[in-house]
């Protein structure tokens, strides 16, 4: 296996800046969702660091539940364009405040379907929080409520993300220099 550092061609966003912005959206969270019931829904796998520290800034009581979604495959580098459950809620969302939690919108595809899944099961409101929105790629439109970083279209590891897998302990956002990236390695 490669050392990251054999293929990333920058940090687009440093750990520091992260932290920064998480606690950011954390707070904006926390004055909007006061004196409500807020369930947090993190989008398995990428979401799950970006959730753990956007828990630790907000201040409201709230409760998480987790979703997984296929729509990439290992060795992908775009979405496929077809979203697949692959674990649902257990929480019954009906008639409560969520807000789903998700590291990266790219084409749109993905978070549209689990909209409107969700949608389905009547919640108070359903809103979405996402750590970065690749908004030049976007296929489809979906209403980013909470952003942390507008990003480029490049492929992007590191702090949740993937790279085949691999490399979402990292604690910045890289950018992977695909002509340096030997997955077989």
């Amino acid at each position: 296996m490669q050392d990251y550092h054999e293929f990333l061609q920058e940090v687009l966003i440093s750990e520091e800046a992260l932290q920064k912005r998480i606690a950011e959206l954390g707070a904006e969270i926390s004055r909007d969702y006061k004196d409500k019931e807020l369930i947090l829904v993190c989008i398995l796998r990428g979401g799950v660091m970006f959730l753990t520290d956007l828990m630790r800034n907000i201040t409201v009581p709230h409760m998480v539940d987790f979703m997984s979604v296929s729509s990439y495959g290992v060795g992908a580098r775009r979405s496929r364009g077809q979203s697949r459950i692959t674990l649902d809620l257990i929480t019954d969302i009906h008639n409560r405040h969520v807000l789903l939690v998700e590291d990266i919108v790219d084409s749109g595809y993905t978070v549209k379907a689990v909209l409107e899944l969700l949608s389905g099961r009547q919640p108070k409101s359903l809103k979405i929080c996402a750590l970065l929105d690749k908004a030049e790629r976007r296929e489809v439109e979906v209403p980013i409520d909470y952003c942390g970083f507008v990003i480029p279209d490049k492929f992007v590891f590191g702090y949740g993300l993937d790279a085949d897998e691999y490399y979402r302990n990292l604690p910045f956002i890289g950018v992977l220099a695909t002509d340096k990236y030997n997955p077989g390695e």
